[in-house]
Parts: structure tokens; sequence; C-alpha cells
């Protein structure tokens, strides 16, 4: 089962490129009527994502509406005033290429997985796990360290899919159980991708800009493993430390379908394609996906020759939660209008030490990034390119990265483990148990402090 951990690798190259037009020669609007029109349309689609139980509106549809109107009136606005419509048409082109690499990637992820659910390889990770008598305490922790230490090799957003996967098969109903476990996952996946260069598309965006060497990342562990431990711990203390209603005895073990530890190979296969794809012959990674899901078909073609097999490639397909990719796409839209636009191009100025100062600043991205997300952010910070060292780097890496588990949908991990989780993992049901979170933030900020400003250890 640890090769399943390796099921997706990063959403690499996202932003990572830099894409889109130099931003010099574009218009700043951030104050023009459409400017302002766009942040109300986005703070107004934000509510409406936020109380998606309120009116029961899921949350793809405000995101998708928000993503794609507003670049219909930004275009609108450049014809109306006689502007170079070329300069929005190649900043669409090179967003549609940077969503269609998180899209694709996800795709893939998302159809192995589904099609391990099919094979019972899941269930018999659960009866494994509860077949020896862990109570819901033990099984929050035992979740919440994979996650952790996972993540820095198989991203944050692979190790939050998988091991919600698995918590969902462990319990449905228990909200004081499925609650906290899902949070802490989100929180531990995303502490845990903050310490490598390759657990977060913001670490791997920092790296791959030159803002530290590989070493310079493991240093954020202590910070990163304190603050996570902190939150995990306020958080098991509302687990209760009954047990999941499961007896050995009576309960039938279930068997992996004829094949399935093939899938599992071949889901190992995939995500060395796409790190290959990425690493050796600089192609996007979904590339090497898409090659692992040709490669799952293939093999579906002569598992049913064979064995006469039941297992169906589009029926996981058909499986997948699409809402979660819609929302990924309308959301990344809707952000890159307003960094064409200008709105997140404000973000240099608080690093100036007149305002903010890089310290305060950094701790700020961790949460704006709750907000708006965190690869958008650190895209920005990137671009505007402040005069800090390697510590206030590290800063800042961490906090875009941990700060999005402060909300829900502030980290692809959350909005992953929304989708797994309908109706149980919620924008409400996390703000109950965000203050948790909070206060782990704060101390990966305090031992951050301490090691690399007071005893200079980085």
């Amino acid at each position: 089962m640890k090769l399943l951990t390796m099921l997706m690798l990063g959403i690499s190259l996202t932003y990572a490129s830099g894409g889109g037009v130099p931003t010099q020669v574009i218009p700043d609007l951030t104050y023009t009527w459409v400017g302002l029109l766009s942040l109300a349309i986005f703070v107004l689609a934000y509510y409406f994502v936020a109380t998606e139980e309120k009116y029961h509106i899921d949350k793809s549809k405000p995101a998708l509406f928000a993503g794609t109107f507003l670049f219909i009136l930004i275009a609108g606005y450049y014809a109306y005033h006689g502007l170079n419509m070329e300069l929005v048409n190649t900043e669409m082109e090179h967003l549609i290429l940077e969503i269609a690499q998180i899209f694709f990637f996800l795709f893939v992820a998302m159809t192995y997985i589904e099609t391990l659910i099919h094979m019972n390889v899941f269930e018999k990770l659960k009866y494994n796990l509860i077949s020896k008598g862990y109570n819901y305490r033990k099984l929050f922790w035992f979740t919440g360290l994979l996650a952790f230490f996972i993540s820095p090799i198989a991203d944050n957003l692979t190790t939050a899919l998988i091991l919600s996967t698995v918590l969902i098969t462990i319990e449905r109903e228990n909200k004081r159980f499925l609650v906290p476990g899902a949070i802490n996952i989100v929180v531990a996946a995303n502490a845990g991708g903050a310490w490598s260069p390759f657990g977060d598309i913001t670490t791997l965006m920092t790296w791959t800009a030159g803002k530290g060497v590989f070493t310079d990342f493991l240093y954020l562990f202590p910070s990163a493993s304190g603050g996570n431990l902190v939150t995990a711990y306020l958080l098991s203390r509302f687990v209760p430390q009954t047990k999941p209603d499961f007896n050995v005895s009576t309960e039938k073990e279930p068997k992996i379908m004829q094949g399935g530890l093939i899938v599992v190979f071949l889901g190992f296969f995939t995500i060395v394609s796409a790190v290959l794809a990425h690493q050796v012959l600089h192609m996007p990674a979904m590339w090497g996906m898409m090659f692992g899901l040709a490669v799952l078909k293939l093999f579906q073609y002569r598992w049913k020759r064979k064995y006469n097999s039941t297992l169906n490639i589009f029926q996981s397909m058909s499986k997948i939660e699409n809402n979660t990719l819609l929302f990924f796409f309308g959301i990344l839209a809707a952000v890159g209008a307003l960094y064409f636009i200008g709105w997140l191009g404000l973000a240099a100025i608080v690093y100036h030490p007149d305002i903010l100062g890089p310290t305060w600043a950094n701790i700020g991205v961790g949460f704006l990034s709750a907000i708006v997300d965190n690869v958008p952010v650190m895209s920005a910070i990137l671009k505007a390119n402040p005069d800090m060292g390697v510590d206030q780097w590290m800063l800042v890496t961490m906090t875009a990265g941990i700060g999005g588990s402060l909300i829900s949908f502030g980290s692809a991990a959350g909005v992953g483990v929304m989708g797994k989780l309908k109706g149980v993992y919620t924008f409400s049901s996390h703000m109950q148990y965000a203050w948790t979170i909070l206060v782990g933030y704060i101390v990966s900020i305090l031992i951050w402090y301490g090691q690399f400003e007071v005893l200079g250890l980085h």
C-alpha cells in the first residue's frame, strides 16, 4: 500500500513557468470600474462558496461563473477602450495551459483512486486497520502522521486524496471522528509539503526560481512539524476514544480483486512517468500521467480478454468528483483574472520596510493564501521579487503552504478532501475547529523565528 502514496507527485509547472504577458506591458486596471467590479464579483462568488451548506449551491457553480465571467468583462473593457486585445488572448492561453495541467493531472489521479476503490484495495486497507482494534483517536493519529510524512514525497494534494479515501472507508457517519480527521489530514499534508521542494507547488516554485537550494527547505522541518503536532493534539481532544462498529469474528475479510496489485504497480509506474516527463524530458508532468492512463486502459483490455474481468476504466471515470475539477478551473481562472487586472501585484508594496516589512508581510501571506489560493499569491511574490534573504524566502514558502489550511478551500488539499467527504467536511464544519489551526500556525512561526533569526540555524 506504500505504493499508493506515489500515485501523484505535485501539480508541477503550475504557474512555475511565470506564464502570462510581462507585467510591464499590461495596463493596471485595479481602480477602474472593471477592476472594482471584478473584485466585487470575486468576493460575492467566494461568499457563495463559503456558504455552500446554507444555499445548497455546489461550490463549483459560483467559482466557475466568476472565473469565466471576469475574463469576459476584461475582454469587453479592452475592446471598448481600444486596448491591445492580444494581451488578453495571450494571458488566457497561458492560463488555459496552466489549468489544463492541473485538470488532467487530477483527472488521471482520481481515475486511479476510483479504480482502486472498485477493486477493493481501500476496503482491504480499512479491514487491516480496524481489525487491529484501534479506536477512533488512534486512527486519527495514524492517518495524520501518514499524511505528514507522505506529502513531502507524493505532494499534499495526492496525499490528502488518498488518505481521505481511507478515512471515508473506515467511517461514513460519525462526524465527531470524520471532521477532525479530515482537518488533520489537510493540515498534516500541507505542513508536510512545506519542508520539501516537491511537497507543494509553492515550494517547487520557490526552488525553481533559485530562492533556495534543496537542503534549505529541509530546515523547515522543525517549524512545520511543531505546528502540525500542536494542531493535531488540540484536534485529538475532540475525537472519541470509542472503537468503530466492527466485529472481526463476524465481518468478512474483503479480498482485492484479481489484478488489483497490478493496478497499484501501474499507479507507481504512472507517477514515475510523470516525474521523468518533467525532470528528464522537460515535458508537462500531466503528459506522463496521461501516458499512465493509456497503459491502465491497455491493461484493462488485456485483463478482460484473459480473465473476462469486470474492470471498466470508463466506469471509474464516471465516478470522479467533477465538481472538484470544475471548482479548480473556476477559482484558478478567477484568480488569474485578478492577477491580470493588477490586484495581486499590490503584494510587492507591503514588503517595503515603511509599511510591513518582510517578516510581517510573509506572515500575512499565510492568511492571504487561505482566502485567495497559495499558487497565484506565490507567483505574484516571485514576480515582484522583493529583496529578501533565504530565511525570509523559507518563511514565505512555509506560510503560503500551511496558511491555506486555515480555510477549508484555501489549499488544493482542502478542496480535494471537500470533494471526497461531500456534506461532511465543509466550510462551516472546518471553521468550528479553525482556531486549532491558527494556534499551530502561530507555533510554526515562533519556531521559525527562534531557529532562523535567533539561533541562525539554517
